[in-house]
């Protein structure tokens, strides 16, 4: 017989209230939810299609309401709708321009270099690379499929001069002064920096001292620092107004310490002894470089310089002005053969200075000649006062060049200045233009330099 106890009974009520819980959460909760649907569905119905117009007046959107919903959440809605529309359509109008301009832009030519694997491909550091020579260079250590950081300041170097390998995944162009020290992973050093012609590092030779001397123990100490090789870019003027005729490089060299000409041929020297101690007390790997008189494509038009100066007077007939008699002597390199020495230099394991130069003489009138007559025109040839500290005879003795390097010119001066003089003729035309600031286009090779590579 079953016997209800009052516990069971006490069971049984805390069941039954339980269940009485439960259901009127159940109740309440379905309640909402058929309120809410209902109050969806009552708006999705009272909307009907959102029409665009096209029209170059810019529309407001149309919006279709059944007449029997309340006014006011209808205006609020409205508002929101159109507003989200309108953001819509701007960002539709934007992203249209956007992709016209895309479409029109013609992709980027580089130049095609090779593909190296991890174990052959450096990473070049080149100092001055956006310069004459260093951008020459810049070419070169592309084309054979290296990572070439060219640094700057863009004191005498020029965007332009590298401009066709920008954007290129193997090169990078970093404004930067070296005279602040530079951080950076690289295996090869090319330390070109340097004001190179009488008219720029005279208009500044404290900064000049500088470049060459806190610069190059910049250099120096990254090269320590991350085990690299560097090359030193010397010069010729090392040799000053030399007493010995051809210079050899164990001449040391017949130079006026406080003269016109002082801070550059003064730092250079500073920088070989830096570059010899440092190979010396730290175990650095030093190659140095004494470069002779260098022509060819990218020169600065205005660097006062023999070469450049003629051919621009003949270009645009104004008188050729020679400095004293003419009778002076200089040996002039094409700018390839020049980078040819360089690269050969820093691959080899000779680690005194070389000189790299063009043995073949001139005296300064006969350039100033042979310049008149492959340009043509009615220039004359003009002597002037004679500048100060300015070397008689300059001719290099290459013979440790060609033993040690297999390295001599091959580009002859004719050639060279045939290259040279076209390319300050499209220059100088190029003045007569503004600069389009429109869509780029791709890189054209005007230089007529990278097929020589």
């Amino acid at each position: 017989m079953f016997i209800i106890t009052y516990k069971k009974m006490k069971q049984i009520g805390f069941f039954i209230v339980f269940i009485l819980i439960v259901f009127g959460f159940y109740e309440t909760f379905v309640n909402i939810n058929n309120i809410q649907l209902f109050q969806f569905n009552k708006k999705v119905s009272s909307y009907e299609r959102i029409k665009y117009s096209n029209d170059n007046d810019d529309n407001d959107d149309k919006l279709l309401i059944n007449k029997d919903i309340n006014t006011e959440a209808y205006d609020t809605d409205k508002i929101d709708i159109i507003d989200a529309k309108k953001r819509i359509k701007l960002l539709e109008d934007k992203l249209r321009k956007i992709e016209g301009k895309i479409s029109l832009r013609i992709p980027k030519n580089y130049p095609t270099v090779k593909f190296l694997n991890y174990k052959n491909r450096k990473r070049i550091l080149v100092t001055g690379g956006a310069g004459f020579v260093g951008s020459h260079l810049v070419d070169r250590l592309m084309l054979e499929g290296h990572e070439v950081i060219a640094a700057d300041n863009f004191l005498t170097g020029r965007k332009r001069n590298v401009e066709h390998w920008v954007g290129h995944e193997n090169f990078e162009l970093v404004h930067h002064d070296i005279v602040r020290p530079l951080y950076l992973e690289v295996d090869e050093i090319y330390h070109l920096a340097s004001p190179a012609s009488p008219p720029h590092y005279m208009l500044n030779p404290v900064k000049t001292l500088k470049t060459n001397t806190i610069g190059t123990i910049n250099m120096l100490g990254l090269a320590k620092r991350v085990g690299a090789r560097v090359l030193i870019a010397s010069t010729s003027e090392v040799y000053g107004d030399p007493t010995e005729h051809p210079q050899s490089e164990t001449y040391w060299g017949h130079v006026n310490p406080i003269g016109p000409r002082a801070c550059y041929d003064e730092g250079k020297r500073v920088a070989e002894t830096l570059s010899y101690a440092y190979m010396h007390q730290e175990g650095v790997e030093v190659r140095v470089a004494r470069i002779f008189n260098t022509f060819g494509p990218r020169m600065h038009m205005n660097d006062g310089r023999v070469v450049s100066n003629f051919i621009l007077q003949a270009l645009q007939n104004d008188s050729i002005t020679i400095y004293g008699n003419g009778n002076q002597t200089r040996s002039f390199q094409y700018v390839s053969d020049l980078v040819d020495g360089l690269v050969s230099l820093m691959s080899s394991n000779y680690s005194q200075p070389i000189n790299i130069g063009n043995p073949v003489e001139h005296t300064i009138k006969e350039f100033a000649i042979m310049i008149k007559n492959l340009v043509g025109g009615v220039s004359k040839i003009v002597e002037l006062a004679a500048v100060e500290d300015d070397p008689q005879r300059r001719k290099p003795n290459i013979d440790r060049a060609k033993k040690y390097l297999n390295w001599q010119p091959k580009v002859s001066l004719n050639n060279g200045l045939k290259i040279t003089i076209n390319y300050f003729s499209k220059e100088l035309k190029k003045t007569k233009h503004s600069q389009k600031d429109a869509l780029r286009v791709p890189y054209i090779n005007d230089h007529d330099i990278v097929e020589q590579l």
